[in-house]
């Protein structure tokens, strides 16, 4: 048996970030980790062929990289072997009539592209980005905040000096607004509208659910404004930074340590035991980076003590699934729209936002979508040190999916497990990549596919597959991210506290969960 004053369950991002924060505030911190690999949904991994590093889940790592974790430890990091890859051209879709638009760090050959597209909206676009440093220092305000009263009502005072009563309002709108409302009411190209919609796809935003529209104006003003950025080597690389800080800091980390249940001791916890029977104890705080369910539903057999946070814990609602497929490639896709694509970092195959709108609702009554939508990473494009010389990797993510298959909206598939289904989805994945770059097929030298049943095998917290570890609609998101009263990473449990994406600032690299729990445990 060890004693710690913190000790964490789960070891991914949000988690060691936050035990980093500690240790080198003097916190003795122990972390334990089901896997026999650290990083939850941020790993690197040769999931193909030898010399193939292809990334688990989280592949853009620019909220890391913007966060103020980072801004506060980017020496230390550094020291520890953080290194990123910048991105110039940051994303682009292609459409089936062989046109495309991207959006790349340079103003000028973006508003030329979207120009080609509408004069209105190359306009619309200049004005927004013009406006977006004093739009952004509000929002990015709010979502690095807790949520509190007192930071409320700083981030409220601060919107109402500098932008008067109308302007506040606006940015309220925004943050209420769905997708297509925002983008109808500002672009005029469906093209445009399409390629931006594709970001609020990445949570589970479709184009009608209120409360999307801010995920594709921040994404694409901050590409726009900022680039994007990649880790180099492999999104690992901010994980081993973060262990590297950890251990060097007198923390330990143990991997292969399930945590069969935390313990309780007079209403406060006290430390947790692992299957092994190994118990170990923590004198100051017992951090969770779990999926709320598990949190109820294993590690306290006998509940919180709180009848309506454990119901609220049972009923935590998770986004829709995803499947994963990792290429080794001989060489990057021949785009039919242009060879200009095959160095953009993120390349979104999805016609329309009617077309994603009728993938969700597909996906949502348990049917496997006809036409997915699909978010296919070329990451190699811009950090060869992923793949042997000259050779690639495409990393292509599939959403949205049902975690239990009803039946196929194509009416091809018979309904059945995943274990059975998902290399046939995959082949219609695979038909529709071709349908814009043909011959991949030919270039392909190794493949892996993780349907959304073996994501949650990897890794427990991606429940049904669902990659952001519960859905970010209005009722699940802010004040009520995992549950109303229980927002600032608090339970009802003394000393045991949640991180992770379940809880507020929600899904993303940038470990901001992780760090402001840090900084309220540990005093700043």
């Amino acid at each position: 048996m060890s004693e710690f004053d913190a000790i964490f369950v789960g070891a991914g991002h949000n988690s060691l970030a936050c035990a980093a924060h500690l240790a080198l505030k003097g916190w003795k911190t122990g972390i334990f980790e089901r896997n026999a690999a650290i990083g939850g949904a941020v790993q690197t991994r040769e999931f193909t062929l030898p010399g193939f590093r292809h990334d688990f889940g989280a592949m853009n790592l620019s909220l890391f990289a913007g966060s103020a974790f980072h801004r506060k430890y980017a020496n230390e990091l550094n020291r520890k072997g953080l290194e990123f890859a910048p991105v110039a051209d940051c994303f682009a879709s292609a459409f089936p009539d062989g046109r495309w638009f991207g959006v790349s760090s340079d103003l000028e050959k973006t508003a030329a592209r979207m120009a080609a597209f509408s004069a209105a909206d190359a306009a619309t676009w200049r004005r927004l980005v013009a406006a977006f440093p004093a739009e952004a220092e509000h929002l990015f305000r709010l979502l690095g905040s807790p949520m509190t009263a007192r930071a409320l009502a700083g981030t409220a005072w601060n919107l109402w000096r500098k932008k008067g009563v109308s302007g506040a309002l606006d940015t309220g709108r925004l943050l209420l607004s769905s997708p297509r409302a925002w983008l109808e009411e500002n672009f005029e190209s469906p093209y445009v509208r399409a390629t931006l919609a594709t970001w609020g796809m990445h949570l589970d935003f479709a184009p009608d659910i209120a409360g999307g529209a801010v995920f594709p104006y921040l994404e694409s003003m901050a590409n726009q404004s900022f680039g994007m950025v990649l880790g180099k080597g492999g999104a690992d690389t901010i994980i081993r930074a973060l262990s590297g800080m950890v251990t060097s800091a007198g923390g330990t980390i143990v991997t292969g340590a399930d945590v069969a249940e935390i313990t309780i001791t007079a209403g406060k916890a006290t430390g947790v035991r692992l299957a092994s029977g190994e118990t170990h104890t923590a004198t100051k705080a017992v951090i969770a980076g779990v999926a709320p369910s598990a949190l109820t539903g294993k590690l306290l057999p006998n509940g919180s003590g709180d009848a309506g946070f454990d119901s609220a814990m049972r009923k935590f609602r998770h986004a829709p699934g995803t499947m994963m497929i990792h290429l080794a490639l001989d060489d990057l896709p021949d785009w039919r729209a242009g060879a200009e694509l095959r160095q953009f970092a993120y390349v979104h195959l999805s016609p329309s936002l009617d077309a994603m709108s009728r993938t969700y609702q597909q996906a949502m009554a348990g049917m496997l979508p006809d036409e997915p939508v699909l978010v296919v990473g070329q990451p190699t494009a811009i950090d060869p040190t992923r793949a042997p010389a000259g050779k690639h990797v495409l990393w292509v993510q599939v959403r949205m999916l049902p975690a239990e298959i009803l039946g196929d909206a194509a009416g091809k598939i018979a309904p059945a497990h995943w274990d059975k289904v998902k290399d046939n989805y995959a082949e219609r994945v695979l038909d529709i990549i071709e349908s814009y770059a043909a011959g991949l097929r030919n270039k392909i030298l190794g493949r892996a596919v993780f349907s959304p049943i073996d994501l949650e095998r990897e890794n427990p917290n991606l429940v049904g597959g669902d990659q952001v570890c519960g859905s970010h609609h209005l009722a699940q998101n802010f004040l009520f991210r995992p549950a109303r009263g229980f927002a600032g990473w608090n339970t009802p449990v003394a000393h045991l506290h949640l991180t992770g994406a379940a809880t507020w600032p929600g899904a993303g690299t940038g470990a901001a969960s992780g760090y402001m729990l840090a900084q309220q445990l540990g005093g700043r």
